[in-house]
């Protein structure tokens, strides 16, 4: 497993341990950007699966560091379903609504056709393409807005910003399904047990992959906008004072342009592997639940 540390393999390391041995080497051990490190790594280990939650998330950033998104978000999926090839292994890898331009009416399906509007959508989107024409079978879970208690995202940011300011600012135009990184995993480990139980040999994910291989959209259930997703965590924890004031995507300060359509159709998934994740709502109750004291944010 990779990105062990993130908001995702945070989650999702302490239930990959019912499917087996999990090696997570967090970042300090193996350099992801180094292909012979991790080829050597991977060759050493020669997992049946690997989760690649690793990812380069920072989108404006992204504009001036090219090459290092690239690195993480199309080299790195490339080079490990290569590898995973070499012995009939399997990768589950996570994607992004950001490979969409948001200009499409009502919620995208998988067969929609890709259109990034910056580095970040198009590095996320050259790590599908590398990972499929690898050859080795896999699975691409398009995700949106994720956010959780472990890293840098928009939860945690609001929760700080909601009691150190009198007012904040959040955009009102853009529609999607916030994703908590819980819910991910839980849907990632609900795949597994499927695979597990459809394979012809025992707990033997490979085996149950055949014919599922491709992209899926895994995400919280509803759509809503940041705006009124701050409104309703600040609603879930009082602590949060700031007044939440709606304004349009221009007024917000960006080098690239967001999807202002986010919503991705998760039919598939369901149809496929029975698998339907809560509605963004509920998953945030969830989320807040396990935070007993909003100041661990602050200090954290």
């Amino acid at each position: 497993m990779t990105g062990v540390n993130g908001q995702v393999g945070s989650a999702l390391k302490p239930l990959l341990r019912s499917l087996g041995t999990v090696q997570a080497p967090p970042r300090e051990e193996l350099d992801l950007v180094d292909a012979r490190a991790v080829a050597a790594w991977v060759r050493q280990y020669r997992p049946h699966l690997i989760v690649n939650a690793a990812a380069y998330t920072a989108v404006d950033r992204a504009e001036q560091e090219q090459a290092a998104a690239f690195a993480l978000n199309a080299q790195l999926p490339e080079l490990l379903g290569s590898l995973q090839r070499e012995w009939g292994g399997a990768v589950i890898h996570y994607s992004t609504d950001y490979v969409f331009d948001g200009t499409h009416e009502g919620a995208y399906t998988e067969k929609d056709i890709t259109a990034p509007l910056g580095v970040y959508g198009r590095s996320k989107r050259a790590g599908e393409e590398g990972l499929m024409s690898s050859g080795v079978p896999a699975l691409i879970f398009r995700t949106s807005w994720v956010y959780g208690l472990h890293g840098r995202n928009f939860l945690r940011t609001m929760l700080r910003l909601g009691q150190e300011r009198a007012e904040i600012q959040v955009v009102n135009d853009q529609w999607g399904a916030p994703t908590w990184a819980g819910s991910i995993a839980q849907g990632t480990m609900a795949v597994c047990a499927t695979l597990c139980s459809s394979a012809q040999a025992e707990n033997s994910l490979v085996d149950g992959l055949t014919g599922k291989e491709g992209i899926y959209h895994l995400t919280n259930g509803g759509a809503t906008t940041w705006y009124d997703f701050t409104r309703r965590i600040f609603e879930l924890r009082p602590e949060c004072r700031a007044l939440v004031l709606p304004i349009p995507s221009g007024d917000y300060p960006s080098p690239v342009r967001r999807p202002v359509n986010s919503r991705l159709d998760n039919t598939k998934l369901k149809e496929v592997f029975g698998v339907r994740l809560p509605l963004w709502s509920e998953a945030l109750e969830d989320c807040l639940a396990e935070l007993p004291d909003v100041q661990e944010v602050l200090t954290s």
